[in-house]
This record gives structure tokens, C-alpha cells and sequence, in this order.
């Protein structure tokens, strides 16, 4: 039973989302030769405050 982990910046749409998750899931059955029904996908959107790049917040790296 595949488990597929994303984290993202906030800011993506239901449907984006929904997009996503279809094609993830689509995908890894074609690849690991799994059933779509055995694979979970789950979304975590992560404030900026909480996210580093480069050694910056993407908070102060990005603000809005």
C-alpha cells in the first residue's frame, strides 16, 4: 500500500488539489505495477513560517 506524502505552500485550489491526487496516484500504479485503490495520497499545505529554502523562511523569501 503505497502512501505518497506531499507538502506544499498554501494557495493551491480544490481542484488543483484534486488534479494532484489523480495524477499521483495514476501514475504510481502504472509504475509500481499497484492497484489505484491500494494507493493513499495525502496533502499537507505548510505555512510559510514553517518552510525553509535556501536557509531562509519562505516567509521572509516570499512574502506576499
Amino acid at each position: 500500500m503505497p502512501i505518497i506524502r506531499v507538502e506544499i505552500l498554501p494557495g493551491r485550489t480544490v481542484e488543483q488539489k484534486r488534479e494532484l491526487v489523480e495524477t499521483l496516484t495514476r501514475e504510481t500504479a502504472r509504475i509500481a505495477g499497484c492497484s489505484v485503490e491500494s494507493i493513499y495520497v495525502v496533502i499537507e499545505d505548510v505555512k510559510k513560517e514553517n518552510w525553509g529554502v535556501g536557509g531562509q523562511l519562505c516567509s521572509d523569501k516570499f512574502p506576499d
